[in-house]
C-alpha cells in the first residue's frame, strides 16, 4: 500500500499551485469533470477520460456570469490556457483580445482560431445564453484537424441543442447600471493657464497668459472670453444603462429535438444631453437581436439531420460623423473656449476649432449609424452504414455564412463662434474680436455597404467505430473544403484539408490518437500550397490499473503526451500576396519623347526581389499533461508544453548591405521558441444542503526569438534576437537634470536641446553621447502578459448562493504615453491633474515626471524606463449573489419549474500599479464597471 501511495504522490508533487480546471455537468457521465466533452473536430466527441489532447472546458454554468453582450465578453478571465484581455472603447466595439498560450510568432498574428459548432465564425455574434460549453484547444492533438488555421490554438464554442422527451421555456431579463471605471481628471482653466506659462518659460518662451487673464480664469469673470469648462462632466453623464432580454425554447421527442432562442440587447451610453434635437437622439446606442434555431431530426432509423441557423441584426449609432469625443476631451483644455458663446452659438477658438468642441459634437452634429446583418447556417447529414459494415457511418456538412456592414451618415455641420480676447497690461477689461465659422447644414443622407464577407464550408467523410473485447477503435477519413471572401473584395481564400484521424483504446487504460492532415491553401506560393501535418498523442489512465484499486483517495488519474507538426498559411509583410514573384515599379520620364521633353512611359525598374524557394510557417508542438480527481472532489489538471516555430516570414533586409540596391525579399527564416506551464485546481464539496466550491487556474508562458535575420548591431544592448516576442525597447532613465552644471557634466543627449528638468539617460555603450544606440530591452510585453491566473469561490445553501472570480496578470508592462494624461500640453493638448501634481520643478526635483513643455520634446517623450509601468493587476471580474426560489413554492403555480433572482457585479474592483488609469485600457477610452439585476424563469 505504501508503494502505491508513493507512486501516486511522485506524479503529483509540485502540482499544488492554485489554478482551476473547469468543470462541466454532463448528463451522460456520472462525474462532470471526468465526463467533460473534448471536441477536437472529429466525428466522435471524447470525454476527458477518453482523450489524449490538452483541452480545457468552460461549462454552461460559467458562460453567463457577466450579463455580457456576447460570449467573448462573457468568458473574460476563464479557461485554463486562454488569455483574454479587455479593451476600451464604445460598448459596440468593446470586445476582448484572445491568446492561447501567449505570443508564439513574429508575423503579428497570434490570435487563436474561433469556431462556432465546428466552423470558423465571429465570436461577437454569439450570445452567452445559447452556449452549451466553450472548449480551449491547446496542443497539437487538439488542433490537428483544423489544418492551417489551428496553429495558434483554437476556441471551440458549442451551442445548445434540443433534448429528447422534454419541453421547456426559459425567460431571462437583465438590467445593467454602468459607470466609468477611471474617469480622467484634467486641471481647471486657472491651473492650465499657469501650467502653460510654466511650460513656455521652461522652453525659453514668453507667457501665453498675463496676470489679468490668470485672475479672470480663477475668478470666473468674463466666462465667455476666459472660460473654465469641465469637458468630461459637460459631455458625459455618470451612468449608462443596458437591457438584455432572452427567450429560449428547448425540447423534443424521440425523432425531433429543437433549441431556439430569441435575444435582444439594448445599450445606451454616457452622452449627457442626447435629446436636445427634435426627432432623434445623439446617444451612443447599441442594439442587437439574435435568433437561433438548432434542429436535430431522425429522418429514418439510420439517417440523422442536424440544422443550425443563426440570424443577427445589429445597429449602433454615435454622435456626428463618428466623432471621437474622448479624443477631443483628452485634447481640448478647460480654458480653450466656452461651450457656447453668450448668444447661444457653439464656441471654438483660433487654436482649437469648434469642430473639436466635444459638447457641440455630442449634440449639434446629429449622428452616424452602423448596421451589421449576418446569417450563419449549416446542415449536417449523417448516415449509419452498419448494414454494410458494423460501425461504419458517413457524414456530409454544408455551411454558408454571410455578413454585410451598412452605414448611414446623418451627421451635419454647425456654426460656431470664435472670440479672441486681447488684454493689455493695465487695461481694466479685455477687448476681443469675434468671427463666425462653419455652416448649419441639413442632416446627411449618405448610406452604403462598407464591408461584405461570406464563407462557404463543406466537409464530408466516413467514420468507423467498433469495440472488440478490450480494444476500441474510432477512425475517420474526412475531406474539408472552404472558401471565404473576408472583405467582400477579389481576395477569395480557398483552403482544403484531407485528414485521417484514429483513436485507439485498450481497456480504457491505454489511449492513442494519430492524425495525418494534408492541407492546401490558395494563399501560398505555387509549390508550397500543400503540407502534411502529422500528430501523435497517447495517454495512460493510471487509476484503472489494478495496483490502484485500493488507493481510495484517487478517483481518476491520467497521464498524457502529444507531439505534432502544425503548418500555417500566413503571408509575409502586410499580407503580401505576391512575395514569390519579382516586383517592378515605374518612375517619372527619362527620355524626352515629346516637345516638352517629357515621357508618357517613364522607366521600369526592379522593385522588391522575389522570394526564392518559398515555404510556409511550421510549428513543432510538444505537450505533457496530467488530469486527476482526488479525494472525491479535487479536480487537477497540469500541462507542460514547448513549441518550436520555424520558417516564419521575415524581411531579409538585415541580411544584406545597401550594395543589394533593391528591396530585400521576404524569407522563411524566423525561428521562435515558446514554452510554459498550466495548472488547474477545482475543489467542490456538498454536505447536505450546503455546497462549497473553490479553485483557480494559473498559466505561465515564455517565448524567445531564435532567429529573425536581424541586421548586425554595433552594440550588444541593441540586439533583439534572443529576447521574447513583443519585447519593449527603450532608454534607461536615471533621473532628471538638476541644473545647467549637471547638463554640462553629463554625456550629450542628441534628441533635442535639454534643459533642467529633462530626463537624463544612461550611456549604455560608453561613447559619451546619448542616442538611439543606447536603447535596450526594458520591461515585458505591452501586448500579452506572461502570467495569467484566476481564483474563484462559491457557496450555496438551500438555493441561496454567491460566486466570485478574481482574475490577474503578471510580467506585463505598460508605456504611459497617453496624451494629456501622462504626456501633457504637447501640440496644444490639455494636462491632467495627475501630471500637473507630479511634474518636475526646481522645488520638486524628485518628481515622477519631467518638466512641463509646450513643444514636442523629443528628449522626454520617447520610450524609456521613466514611462514604463508595471501593468500587472488583480480584478474582481465577476461577483454574483443569487437565490433559487424554492421548488415547493413554484410547484404550487403548476407551470413554473425554476426561478432565479440575482445581482451581479462586473469589474467592480481593480488592484494595480498604474495611477489614474485602468491597466487594461490606459488610453483615452475608459472601461466601465457595472451592476446587473436579473431574473430567470423556466416554464
Amino acid at each position: 500500500m505504501k508503494h502505491k501511495i508513493i507512486f501516486v504522490l511522485s506524479m503529483l508533487i509540485g502540482f499544488t499551485n492554485t489554478a482551476m480546471a473547469q468543470a462541466e455537468k454532463d448528463s451522460e457521465h456520472p462525474d462532470r469533470f471526468i465526463g467533460q466533452k473534448m471536441d477536437v473536430g472529429a466525428d466522435k466527441v471524447l470525454t476527458r477520460d477518453e482523450s489524449a489532447a490538452s483541452v480545457s472546458v468552460i461549462t454552461s454554468k460559467d458562460t453567463d456570469r457577466r450579463s455580457a453582450k456576447n460570449i467573448g465578453n462573457s468568458i473574460l478571465g476563464q479557461g485554463n490556457g486562454l488569455i483574454s484581455l479587455q479593451n476600451g472603447g464604445l460598448y459596440a466595439t468593446q470586445n476582448p483580445t484572445f491568446y492561447v498560450r501567449g505570443l508564439q510568432t513574429l508575423n503579428g498574428n497570434n490570435s487563436p482560431l474561433i469556431l462556432v459548432d465546428g466552423i470558423e465564425r465571429d465570436i461577437t455574434s454569439v450570445t452567452p445564453e445559447e452556449v452549451e460549453r466553450v472548449t480551449i484547444l491547446k496542443d497539437a492533438a487538439a488542433v490537428a484537424l483544423f489544418g492551417y488555421k489551428g496553429v495558434n490554438g483554437a476556441v471551440q464554442i458549442v451551442t445548445k441543442r434540443g433534448l429528447r422527451d422534454s419541453r421547456s421555456i426559459k425567460v431571462t431579463y437583465d438590467h445593467l447600471f454602468s459607470a466609468l471605471a477611471e474617469k480622467p481628471k484634467f486641471v481647471d482653466a486657472y491651473t492650465y493657464a499657469n501650467a502653460m506659462n510654466e511650460a513656455r518659460a521652461n522652453d525659453g518662451l514668453t507667457p501665453r497668459y498675463n496676470t489679468q487673464e490668470l485672475n479672470a480664469f480663477r475668478d470666473g469673470t468674463f466666462p465667455y472670453l476666459y472660460p473654465n469648462v469641465n469637458w468630461v462632466d459637460e459631455t458625459f453623464r455618470d451612468h449608462g444603462m443596458t437591457n438584455k432580454y432572452n427567450l429560449e425554447f428547448r425540447g423534443g421527442s424521440g425523432k425531433f429535438r429543437y433549441y431556439s432562442m430569441l435575444d435582444l440587447i439594448s445599450d445606451k451610453g454616457f452622452i449627457k444631453n442626447p435629446n436636445e434635437n427634435e426627432g432623434y437622439s445623439t446617444q451612443d446606442k447599441y442594439v442587437k437581436g439574435n435568433m437561433r434555431m438548432n434542429l436535430d431530426i431522425d429522418l429514418t432509423p439510420t439517417t440523422d439531420v442536424r440544422i443550425n441557423l443563426l440570424g443577427v441584426l445589429m445597429e449602433s449609432s454615435r454622435p456626428g460623423s463618428q466623432a471621437d469625443l474622448w479624443n477631443m476631451i483628452y485634447t481640448v483644455p478647460s480654458a480653450a473656449f466656452p461651450i457656447r458663446n453668450e448668444n447661444g452659438v457653439w464656441a471654438g477658438s483660433d487654436i482649437w476649432a469648434g469642430t473639436s468642441n466635444p459638447v457641440a459634437q455630442s449634440i449639434g452634429a446629429a449622428y452616424y449609424k452602423n448596421h451589421i446583418r449576418s446569417l450563419f447556417s449549416d446542415v449536417t447529414l449523417k448516415q449509419n452504414l452498419s448494414s454494410w459494415l458494423p460501425g461504419l457511418s458517413a457524414e456530409i456538412r454544408v455551411g454558408y455564412d454571410n455578413t454585410a456592414n451598412i452605414y448611414e451618415d446623418h451627421s451635419r455641420t454647425y456654426v460656431y463662434s470664435v472670440s479672441t480676447p486681447t488684454w493689455g497690461e493695465g487695461d481694466s477689461s479685455p477687448s476681443f474680436n469675434t468671427g463666425t465659422y462653419g455652416s448649419d447644414s441639413e442632416m446627411g443622407a449618405a448610406a452604403d455597404v462598407t464591408a461584405y464577407s461570406r464563407r462557404f464550408h463543406f466537409d464530408g467523410g466516413f467514420s468507423y467505430q467498433r469495440s472488440f473485447g478490450n480494444h476500441a477503435v474510432c477512425t475517420q477519413l474526412k475531406y474539408d473544403y472552404e472558401y471565404e471572401d473576408p472583405e467582400g473584395l477579389s481576395n477569395t481564400v480557398y483552403r482544403q484539408d484531407i485528414s485521417w484521424w484514429t483513436h485507439y483504446s485498450y481497456a480504457g487504460r491505454y489511449l492513442a490518437e494519430l492524425a495525418l492532415v494534408e492541407s492546401g491553401s490558395s494563399r501560398l506560393a505555387p509549390g508550397s500550397k500543400w503540407a502534411l501535418s502529422p500528430t501523435l498523442s497517447a495517454a495512460w489512465v493510471v487509476s484503472k490499473e489494478r495496483f490502484m484499486e485500493h488507493v481510495s483517495w484517487v478517483d481518476f488519474l491520467k497521464l498524457r503526451a502529444s507531439a505534432g507538426i502544425i503548418n500555417a498559411d500566413y503571408l509575409p509583410g502586410d499580407n503580401l500576396w505576391t512575395y514569390y514573384a519579382q516586383q517592378y515599379g515605374t518612375s517619372g520620364g527619362v527620355y524626352p519623347f515629346n516637345s516638352s521633353f517629357g515621357s508618357d512611359f517613364g522607366r521600369t525598374y526592379l522593385g522588391q526581389l522575389a522570394t526564392m524557394n518559398p515555404g510556409h510557417e511550421k510549428a513543432y508542438k510538444y505537450n505533457f499533461g496530467l488530469d486527476a480527481k482526488l479525494f472525491g472532489g479535487l479536480d487537477v489538471t497540469f500541462d507542460l508544453y514547448k513549441q518550436h516555430r520555424t520558417d516564419i516570414w521575415v524581411s531579409s533586409a538585415g541580411k544584406y548591405s545597401v550594395i543589394l540596391a533593391y528591396d530585400a525579399p521576404y524569407e522563411n527564416a524566423g525561428i521562435v521558441d515558446s514554452w510554459g506551464t498550466e495548472v488547474g485546481l477545482n475543489y467542490e464539496k456538498t454536505i447536505r444542503d450546503f455546497t462549497f466550491n473553490i479553485g483557480g487556474n494559473f498559466a505561465y508562458n515564455k517565448s524567445k526569438i531564435k532567429e529573425q535575420l536581424e541586421e548586425p548591431r554595433p552594440y550588444d544592448n541593441l540586439v533583439q534576437t534572443g529576447n521574447p516576442v513583443g519585447q519593449i525597447y527603450g532608454l534607461e532613465a536615471i533621473g532628471f537634470f538638476k541644473d545647467e552644471t549637471d547638463i554640462a557634466d553629463s554625456p550629450v543627449q542628441t534628441f533635442s536641446t535639454v534643459r533642467p528638468g529633462d530626463i537624463k539617460y544612461r550611456d549604455l555603450n560608453g561613447d559619451k553621447k546619448i542616442d538611439a544606440n543606447d536603447t535596450k530591452a526594458i520591461g515585458y510585453s505591452v501586448t500579452c502578459p506572461e502570467i495569467y491566473y484566476n481564483l474563484h469561490i462559491g457557496a450555496e445553501w438551500k438555493g441561496l448562493g454567491f460566486y466570485a472570480m478574481l482574475q490577474g496578470t503578471g510580467n506585463y508592462s505598460a508605456v504611459l504615453n497617453t496624451k494629456s494624461m501622462y504626456w501633457p500640453l504637447v501640440a496644444n493638448t490639455t494636462i491632467s491633474q495627475y501630471a500637473y501634481d507630479n511634474r518636475w520643478t526646481p522645488a520638486n526635483q524628485d518628481a515622477l515626471f519631467p518638466r512641463l513643455s509646450s513643444q514636442s520634446n523629443a528628449n522626454n517623450y520617447r520610450t524609456s524606463t521613466l514611462w514604463l509601468a508595471d501593468r500587472s493587476f488583480l480584478k474582481l471580474r465577476d461577483l454574483e449573489v443569487y437565490c433559487h426560489l424554492p421548488k415547493s413554492l413554484l410547484a404550487k403555480t403548476g407551470f413554473i419549474h425554476a426561478a432565479k433572482l440575482y445581482v451581479r457585479g462586473i469589474d467592480l474592483l481593480c488592484f494595480d500599479h498604474i495611477d489614474e488609469s485602468d491597466p487594461e485600457a490606459y488610453g483615452v477610452n475608459p472601461l466601465t464597471k457595472s451592476i446587473a439585476l436579473g431574473l430567470s424563469v423556466t416554464f
